[in-house]
């Protein structure tokens, strides 16, 4: 087993393992120990009560944080000719189509969001094993293959992401960062989880939400009562 560090020792004290904290205590906390030197991302996981090997209870969803992430999204707009100057004026990182597709071809991934229009995504299947695995590829259900290219742009630079439940049943989602007011990240965890919520798969019987824990990049996770949502 590893050394616990004075830091962790530190943040592990402030935390009360037998207790199920609100989310405004939670946001408050992981502020607290969050003490690394750089602006920590701060995470949610919520494990649900579903079986994500069947189809009708995959959850998969988009919500768009009303205090945003605090990341700088990297978007890639794949458009064609017509539409470079919207997706350009509406603040893509990268405008272009060919030789984007090349360079992502050649192993090029440098982004965390790529923007398209229907018609270019029968360029885009090829590049499924590229893209597929690092959760790049446009889909309709998000909002990343639309006409409305500087919609979607302008949404996703704001704060919107996607999430999809993993194959134990849970979903990791960022909700912002330490710097962050704690009022900002309860009111991110709360769109989160209210949106979950909305997207219970009717075939889901019993418990839904089993647990919910909030952590930043460095500090160890705080558990929150599952019973605030």
């Amino acid at each position: 087993m590893g050394k616990i560090t004075k830091k962790r020792k530190e943040s592990l004290s402030k935390i009360d393992r037998t207790k199920l904290y609100s989310v405004q205590d939670a946001s408050a906390l992981v502020k607290e120990i969050a003490n690394s030197k750089f602006d920590e991302s701060v995470d949610l996981a919520v494990r649900l009560g579903v079986d994500p090997r069947k189809a009708d209870q995959m959850v998969r969803g988009v919500v768009s944080l009303p205090h945003g992430t605090g990341k700088d999204v990297r978007v890639l707009a794949l458009v064609t000719p017509d539409k470079e100057a919207e997706a350009t004026a509406a603040g893509a990182d990268f405008v272009g189509l060919d030789e984007y597709l090349q360079k992502i071809k050649d192993g090029w991934t440098d982004v965390d969001v790529i923007i398209t229009m229907p018609s270019v995504m029968g360029k885009l299947g090829p590049l499924g094993r590229v893209l597929g695995p690092r959760g790049l590829m446009p889909n309709p259900k998000t909002g990343t293959v639309t006409m409305d290219v500087a919609k979607a742009i302008n949404e996703v630079k704001a704060g919107k992401i996607d999430f999809k439940v993993d194959k134990t049943g849970i979903v990791h989602a960022p909700i912002g960062k330490a710097s962050f007011d704690a009022d900002k990240i309860a009111g991110n965890a709360d769109e989160l989880l209210q949106t979950l919520m909305k997207l219970k798969p009717s075939s889901s019987k019993g418990e839904y939400i089993k647990s919910i824990a909030i952590s930043s990049t460095m500090s160890p996770s705080i558990n929150i009562d599952t019973k605030v949502v």
